[in-house]
């Protein structure tokens, strides 16, 4: 290029932002697509496949009988946070015939969401015993479906028998500034933890 000296030191290259992997989990139809698609600034990756006979005598449908499709791989989306922070967020699949999908899917994970439906809060406990026996920091986000929020944080927190310290949030999945405020007290735990 004329005019320009060969000899002059290039401009510094912008550092590459921070990547963190945050899954969100939860049973079965809680809603963890629902929430990866709110909050994705990109158009998520989706593995939904429709619900068909074959899996009638194995999913539970109970309280969720309008549900018409399944994750049975893992949803992605990202968040970009400034120039210095990006999230990449993996939701897992809900069956139990696809739960073995977790352990690859937490592998670098930094921490977790994990789903509530208290409509079927017994879909929760798995999620949080695995969470808990890898070590990997959660909150729970407790979805309420149609915008019902029946029972307190603190309610469901003695109800899953939960530590005083796990934060348990209220949100919607289908909100996007509800599904951002559930992250960033995530983040916000993550970053207390250092």
């Amino acid at each position: 290029m004329a005019g320009s000296d060969p000899a002059a030191p290039a401009a510094p290259a912008a550092a590459a932002p921070d990547t963190v992997k945050i899954l969100i989990a939860g049973g079965f139809g809680v809603g963890k697509t629902t929430m990866v698609g709110s909050v994705s600034e990109i158009a998520p990756l989706r593995t939904e496949e429709p619900l068909t006979a074959a899996g009638l005598d194995v999913d539970d449908l109970d309280g969720i009988a309008e549900k018409d499709a399944t994750t049975v791989a893992l949803d992605f989306g990202r968040i970009t946070i400034g120039s210095e922070l990006v999230l990449y967020l993996f939701g897992t699949p809900g069956q139990q015939r696809f739960w073995f999908m977790w352990n690859d899917l937490a592998i670098g994970a930094l921490g977790a969401v994990v789903l509530i439906d208290v409509r079927r809060p017994e879909s929760s406990f798995a999620a949080v015993d695995f969470f808990e026996r890898r070590g990997i920091p959660f909150v729970i986000g407790v979805n309420g479906f149609h915008g019902l929020h029946p029972y307190t944080p603190e309610e469901i927190r003695e109800a899953l028998a939960l530590p005083e310290r796990a934060q348990v949030l209220l949100c919607d999945a289908r909100e996007r500034e509800s599904c951002r405020d559930v992250l960033i007290a995530l983040i916000d735990q993550l970053i207390a933890a250092r």
